[in-house]
């Protein structure tokens, strides 16, 4: 969910380069389930900040939070950390003090003490794991920080490492309150081991709104900004509504995009917009961009009405995503295709799901579903198993990295082994656990079984492939692959593919593609000729 934030309680106005005081409440979910909460208070003294806490958490966690006290120089040099907590009904204190590069830690739990030192960054941001008060020094810092940027973070008591941030999103969060301007920052949280991307939400006067960390499925939303009554908007068309669409036990919020008023005519294609992987709302912005958004005003403005969703689980929409899959997904979109089916200003002749990554094989396997569907576009869809997609993927990583032949081949034996384990749903156990915990999810499980050449012989349905040829995501032979198995099915319908040069996996210009280029893209705006493709391709399908 991304919700609206109200004015934190008891705060006060800040200077310019300075975040408001005040407190404010957190509910921390994990896995889309509310696991408790923490309560935090900013304050400036004299000599610089204090941030406190108090709260809890139940499992898989199980913490109690006594105390927790973090002080900072006024530029945000820390100072010093104490904790009183209990963590699986085990008493902890911890007792950090901070020089410029040194942090000095005494730990005490079940009555045994030891001492560790680190070396540390200046100025580095203290965030111990699951003591979320840490991030509004985090939020403070990210303020000032631009795309490409660093900020150190110290994760007391263990190891510094680097916060990274990927794209920054000005976004609106409207709502029955009001609404209010926040920006959104993607970072990734360069651990060792197991790099995580996140999603940290500020407001204007330089408060946390938000985290998301989408791969362990923690999602940290202050209390007053928590009504599911509310969304963010990075863009707004002209043309759009919201909507409500009844779904299986719950409904999915969406914006319908309608063209501009032409005379004389009154029934348009209809068109839903079916997002990739994670929790991606409506708009399915990606690096600053808001793909869905974008290409829904392009396919409004050419004549056709357009559908775009949160996901369930996501923004306002209702469901569950710790038990989804592939095919929970499908269905979801085949609700939104029932729906769209019933509006007056829709040609009912005419309803065609476009899904963009992973979403491409939920429309796929939608499609196979409802014959209502009238017509299947993929863009930069899959043309193999998402086993080996993912191998795929992680080689191409693991190509511009400095490692040796034998380290890059442990890593990949490694994964062939963590997706041998979830398919066949035994020998996760020497699964080292942070691995195993993101691995092991029905939504995985879906997504390495699938294998487009098995959905697509129930596919009876016209399909047009739009491919980016920068795409080093989903690379572009898997636009032609796919089509090869569409056109080897038995009783083959038309089938069209149209690669557009010089565009990433995201359908914005790019140089090289890459992933890492995101951040630096001079334009945050796709390429029209996806969407002029595809309403070309509808006015000549029958």
């Amino acid at each position: 969910m991304v919700l609206l934030l109200a004015a934190a309680a008891h705060a006060q106005a800040p200077a310019a380069s300075e975040p408001a005081t005040g407190d404010a409440e957190f509910t921390i979910a994990w896995g889309g389930r509310p696991i408790g909460t923490q309560r935090v208070s900013l304050a400036r003294s004299a000599s610089g900040w204090i941030i406190t806490s108090t709260g809890s958490l139940g499992s898989p966690v199980d913490l109690r939070i006594g105390r927790f006290e973090l002080k900072y120089a006024a530029d945000w040099q820390p100072l010093e950390l104490k904790i009183e907590a209990t963590v699986r009904n085990s008493p902890i204190v911890l007792s950090s003090s901070f020089a410029m590069t040194t942090a000095i830690n005494e730990i005490t739990q079940n009555g045994v003490t030891s001492a560790k030192n680190d070396q540390i960054s200046a100025r580095t941001v203290v965030l111990p794991n699951n003591y979320f008060a840490g991030y509004e020094a985090l939020a403070a810092r990210l303020a000032a920080t631009p795309v490409g940027g660093e900020i150190p973070a110290y994760i007391a008591p263990q190891a510094e490492i680097k916060v990274r941030v990927r794209a920054i999103t000005p976004q609106t969060l409207n709502g029955p309150g009001g609404t209010i301007p926040v920006r959104r920052f993607d970072v990734v949280f360069a651990n060792p081991n197991v790099p995580l991307e996140a999603s940290i939400m500020i407001d204007d006067r330089q408060r946390l709104v938000r985290v998301d960390i989408p791969t362990s499925g923690l999602q940290v939303v202050r209390e007053d900004a928590a009504s599911v009554a509310v969304r963010s908007e990075s863009v707004r068309n002209p043309t759009d509504a919201p909507v409500s669409i009844p779904a299986n036990g719950f409904n999915l919020a969406g914006t319908v995009t309608t063209p501009p008023a032409v005379a004389g005519r009154l029934r348009y294609p209809g068109i839903v917009l079916i997002a990739g992987s994670g929790p991606a709302d409506r708009d399915e912005t990606v690096a600053g961009i808001p793909i869905f958004a974008q290409l829904a005003r392009q396919l409004a403005d050419s004549g056709h009405v357009v559908v775009r969703y949160d996901k369930r689980g996501v923004g306002q929409s209702g469901g569950r995503t710790e038990t989804a899959t592939l095919a929970d997904y499908a269905d979801d979109a085949i609700a939104v295709v029932k729906w769209l089916e019933k509006r007056k200003d829709v040609d009912r002749k005419r309803l065609i799901v476009v899904g963009h990554s992973e979403g491409a094989a939920v429309a796929l396997l939608a499609a196979a579903k409802q014959k209502a569907i009238d017509g299947v576009v993929s863009i930069a869809g899959p043309g193999t198993t998402g086993a080996e997609l993912i191998l795929e993927q992680q080689r191409h990583v693991l190509d511009r990295l400095s490692l040796s032949p034998e380290e890059k081949q442990a890593k990949i034996e490694l994964q062939k082994k963590i997706q041998d384990a979830v398919i066949a749903g035994k020998g996760l156990d020497d699964v080292p656990p942070d691995l195993r915990r993101q691995a092991d999810t029905p939504w995985f499980r879906s997504l390495l079984s699938y294998d487009p050449a098995q959905a697509i012989r129930k596919v009876r349905q016209p399909l047009l492939i739009v491919q980016g040829d920068l795409d080093t995501q989903v690379p572009p032979a898997h636009a032609d692959r796919l089509a090869q198995a569409a056109r080897a099915r038995k009783k083959p319908s038309p089938v069209e593919v149209v690669h557009i040069p010089g565009v990433n996996h995201l359908l914005a210009a790019a140089r090289t593609g890459e992933v890492a280029e995101y951040p630096q893209l001079a334009e945050r705006t796709i390429t029209p000729r996806a969407a002029e493709a595809i309403s070309a391709w509808i006015k000549k399908t029958p």
